[in-house]
């Protein structure tokens, strides 16, 4: 199971600056990010580590389009598990490759689950890996047919550095 904070620290304007800049050049040096922000080097490094160290700065890597691996279609699945076994579950869960996210709900399922597949036949054949999975009761899919809105967090980011909240 992935393990972070709940609730990353607060973030500030000039924190969220540094976002906005990290996000307009995602590869810069903290020298460039120092250029952008007109924050000094070292405040743009040790707010860098504290952002990472506190979970507001996730993982570093490049989305990949899965069409573009063989795996044009994308569905989500909400999976109802036996409680007790929900650890188990999301262990299980993250040993497929095709599972690209899970994340816990409220609502009908416990877990929803964002999964690709090559084909239907691919998909029906990770539908059954997960009601194989030990502590799954029931699995509803629903296949995306298109994206339109594509996951974005910069016009928060920009919010908090223009100082509204």
């Amino acid at each position: 199971m992935v393990d972070r904070p709940d609730r990353p620290s607060p973030i500030d304007a000039i924190d969220a600056r540094l976002l906005l800049a990290l996000a307009e050049n995602p590869r810069g040096t903290a020298v460039a990010l120092a250029e952008r922000t007109g924050l000094s080097r070292n405040t743009v490094q040790a707010r860098l580590v504290r952002l990472e160290e506190s979970g507001v700065l996730r993982s570093v890597e490049r989305r990949v389009d899965p069409a573009a691996l063989g795996y044009p279609l994308n569905a989500y699945v909400t999976v109802t598990v036996v409680q007790r076994k929900l650890g188990p579950v999301a262990d299980a869960l993250a040993a497929v490759p095709e599972v690209l996210e899970v994340l816990g709900m409220t609502g009908e399922g416990d877990l929803l689950v964002q999964t690709v597949a090559r084909d239907a036949d691919d998909l029906y054949r990770i539908a059954g890996l997960l009601l194989a999975i030990d502590g799954v009761e029931r699995t509803t899919t629903a296949l995306v047919i298109r994206r339109l809105v594509d996951h974005r967090i910069t016009a928060l980011v920009e919010r908090l550095a223009a100082g509204a909240r």
